[in-house]
């Protein structure tokens, strides 16, 4: 992996300063990969993304990645419920240039999706990336699904959750939500699908 990182990934000062940080807080478990980020902010340029949606925000390392990767009239729509992590990566997003593309809403997630919804925003957003309380999943999935306009991807990260997925022995809660969501998913007519190894595994999902 390092190798990886050193000859073919070119991580933005920004962003290694916030994973710099982020490798030293006792959650850094829900960061997510650097080449995974990497590769979201190349993503946004791919497809031409302007609206964008994350479930899910941390210390906020995946957030300035797709921020970097959006034109300067781009907006990502940041949901999170903690204040406190969020507030690690805002003085990154200001050095980096892209705070004015951060729209950090703190509150319940599913909340802040209705409002998005009652406010105009079916079929208005280009991508989004979902990295939250596993148990709700589904429920960002559909609520999700309205917001993203037909063309767009939904990224679903976690979707392997280190192999428990397979392991029939592993029940909890947020397991068996991952487990039931990508089952769910592979039958989704309303989507193609493409599910990756890149960090904890990651769903793409195109809405058709």
């Amino acid at each position: 992996m390092s190798y990886i990182m050193e000859k073919g990934t070119r991580e933005p000062e920004q962003m290694v300063k916030l994973r710099e940080v982020t490798t030293e807080h006792p959650a850094s478990v829900m960061m997510s990969a650097p080449e995974q980020a990497c590769f979201f902010t190349m993503l946004m340029k791919l497809i031409g993304a302007k609206k964008t949606i994350e479930v899910g925000v941390f210390t906020g390392y995946s957030t300035l990645a797709t921020a970097l990767g959006l034109p300067e009239d781009g907006k990502v729509i940041a949901l999170d419920i903690s204040d406190e992590y969020t507030a690690i990566g805002r003085p990154y997003w200001k050095a980096a240039g892209v705070e004015g593309k951060i729209d950090l809403q703190i509150g319940p997630a599913a909340a802040s999706l209705d409002k998005l919804i009652e406010a105009g925003g079916a079929n208005q957003y280009d991508f989004a990336f979902v990295d939250a309380d596993k148990p709700n999943y589904q429920l960002y999935y559909e609520k999700l699904l309205v917001l993203i306009k037909p063309g767009g991807l939904i990224t679903i990260d976690n979707v392997l959750w280190s192999g428990r997925v397979v392991d029939n022995s592993v029940n909890d809660e947020s397991t068996v939500a991952i487990r039931n969501l990508n089952a769910f998913i592979s039958a989704d007519k309303r989507v193609e699908i493409v599910m990756l190894p890149i960090g904890d595994g990651v769903s793409f999902v195109r809405k058709i």
